[in-house]
């Protein structure tokens, strides 16, 4: 009886310890289920301001990188590649707000993230508007990993009608903007719900920028990421 005892509470013990060692995400429940969908690298020791590739992070996104085309206001190509770079506090925001998205059968689509200031001194050139474009003497929270340019698409890969385009200048890309039809007013309010709710801050001309609560305090970057 004793031996049968002892085997038992060593089972126990065994159990205990197996389950603990498999679960060092238990503490973030939305980026335990996207590590497991596919991350490449292990996170749980990263620095928040940190910049993560947002693909090692989670898959659960539609990534369209629109400097990475021809399809922006420059009408030109100026990042490499579609990585979508932000500093690790920014991405677990974003997981948490695309999980709940997903939950209501929709997903976010990503138009742009992090942006080198030498980027932003391109733009500046172009289009020298505060309203639309940050000056890169001051800087964009783009420039600094807590910027994020954002829309929705349902399960069947479908974008929500949000009344423009992206990189519409113009006012009626503006959240004040009320000549529109209750679908899309609908629709930009349902997107900045969700965002508002994990700690991000909507850009009153632009339906689709998101900044994070706290993100114009980081410093300003200016690295090129590499493409594989």
């Amino acid at each position: 009886m004793k031996n049968y005892t002892f085997y038992v509470l060593l089972f126990g013990l065994l159990l205990l310890v197996s389950c603990k060692a498999a679960d060092p995400y238990k503490k973030n429940d939305a980026l335990k289920s996207n590590y497991l969908k596919g991350t490449s690298i292990a996170l749980e020791n990263v620095s928040d301001t940190t910049f993560i590739n947002l693909k090692s992070a989670s898959k659960e996104f539609i990534i369209d990188m629109k400097y990475a085309t021809n399809d922006n206001f420059m009408k030109q190509i100026v990042y490499d590649c579609d990585d979508c770079y932000l500093r690790y506090k920014t991405i677990k925001q974003l997981i948490n707000a695309n999980t709940e998205f997903i939950e209501k059968g929709y997903r976010i689509k990503i138009f742009d993230c992090y942006r080198p200031l030498d980027i932003q001194k391109k733009m500046w050139k172009i289009l020298p508007n505060a309203d639309y474009v940050a000056d890169p003497k001051r800087g964009s929270i783009h420039n600094r990993g807590g910027a994020v340019d954002v829309a929705l698409v349902d399960t069947n890969g479908k974008e929500l009608d949000m009344g423009t385009a992206f990189d519409f200048f113009g006012e009626e890309a503006s959240h004040h903007y009320q000549n529109l039809p209750d679908e899309v007013k609908k629709n930009r309010a349902f997107l900045k719900e969700i965002m508002l709710k994990h700690s991000f801050k909507s850009f009153d001309s632009e339906w689709w920028h998101y900044n994070l609560a706290g993100g114009l305090y980081e410093k300003i970057a200016n690295f090129k990421w590499e493409c594989e």
